[in-house]
């Protein structure tokens, strides 16, 4: 198999990963409510980011960030093309990387979501990202894509507690 198809079927797959995240939002939604719904998926979401941190990233907590970064951006689909991850900052305190590119988001934008639900979408699913860095030991926050804002999510990463 070519590296071109290899690589139209990760993005396929990205695509189809977040419809099926739209339609069991949209589904959930329905019938629990949007609060409810995006808490539940957001709960499940952070499970599978704690088994990835626990199994990828722990052994670099709670402070070798460096160790983190090299992990985290060398395990990137696409050698980072997928995201395009942006080194905001990178030093002993702090680890921040701006994406500009997301699979997810675009598919949903061009699903013709609107955009609020987009970017409810966007929130529950960098849930993944606060459990896969808060399991493997390190502190965590990120913001996530808004309607008319540049780019995707923007982590903010921190050495965890010793």
């Amino acid at each position: 198999m070519s590296e071109e198809n290899l690589r139209t079927q990760l993005y396929d797959s990205y695509r189809n990963r977040a419809m099926i995240y739209a339609l069991i939002y949209e589904e959930l939604r329905n019938e629990l409510g949007a609060e409810r719904a995006a808490a539940i998926m957001g709960r499940a979401i952070y499970r599978r980011g704690t088994q990835k941190g626990k199994q990828k990233y722990a052994r670099y907590a709670p402070n070798d960030l460096a160790g983190l970064k090299a992990a985290f951006l060398g395990g990137m689909a696409d050698d980072g093309k997928m995201f395009q991850p942006e080194i905001i900052a990178s030093d002993a305190q702090r680890l921040d990387i701006k994406f500009h590119a997301c699979p997810l988001r675009d598919a949903w934008q061009e699903a013709g979501l609107p955009a609020a639900e987009v970017a409810t979408l966007c929130r529950i699913a960098a849930r993944v990202d606060n459990g896969t860095f808060e399991a493997a030991g390190f502190e965590f926050s990120a913001d996530t894509w808004q309607p008319g804002g540049e780019g995707c999510c923007y982590l903010h990463i921190r050495p965890g507690k010793p």
